[in-house]
């Protein structure tokens, strides 16, 4: 894929840092409301936290997931990081899937019972935090760039290399 040009890299960056964040703060939001549902004793506070997380994941899971995992897609195609040239990249990558994946097929589903049904539920608890810690990690990992090149990466930066002059410089394609 051909490298975004600097403008479209920003946005789309700003986009997914965005979606990212919003991920990040609904499923702190959904734990605390799972917490809320599992420790009352109260049958009515538990249904409305049940409602208020089955509101969440019907309006704002779904579209800020499938956001999250597109937006970041596009820019490791669209960036010189690419998207299995770094370990950290091609690691956040399937996390986000897994979390997707989770997120529409488990947890919404399991919400929905849990409002219907109005009684406590620890894997609302669980979930979440699974969820919470998964996507710090992806933070940390983004921010710390760690564990280097995967073997495609190393390969591809030989490949870049060897195509150099002896004096350094990239050599001229002439076809």
């Amino acid at each position: 894929m051909k490298h975004l040009r600097r403008p479209a890299r920003r946005a789309l960056l700003v986009v997914h840092v965005s979606v990212s964040v919003a991920w990040l703060g609904l499923s702190v939001g959904l734990l605390a409301l799972g917490v809320a549902a599992f420790t009352t004793s109260d049958a009515s506070l538990t249904e409305a936290a049940y409602r208020a997380m089955k509101v969440f994941a019907d309006w704002l899971l779904a579209p800020i997931a499938v956001v999250t995992l597109v937006s970041g897609l596009v820019l490791s195609l669209g960036t010189p990081w690419g998207l299995a040239r770094h370990r950290w990249v091609w690691i956040k990558f399937w996390i986000t899937m897994a979390t997707a994946a989770a997120t529409v097929f488990a947890l919404r589903p399991e919400i929905g019972h849990a409002a219907a049904a109005g009684v406590p539920d620890a894997s609302l608890v669980a979930a979440p935090a699974v969820s919470t810690t998964a996507y710090l990690f992806m933070t940390a990992i983004s921010v710390l760039k760690p564990w280097g090149l995967t073997r495609r990466g190393r390969r591809l930066r030989q490949a870049g290399d060897s195509r150099k002059t002896l004096d350094g410089r990239p050599a001229r394609q002439t076809a």
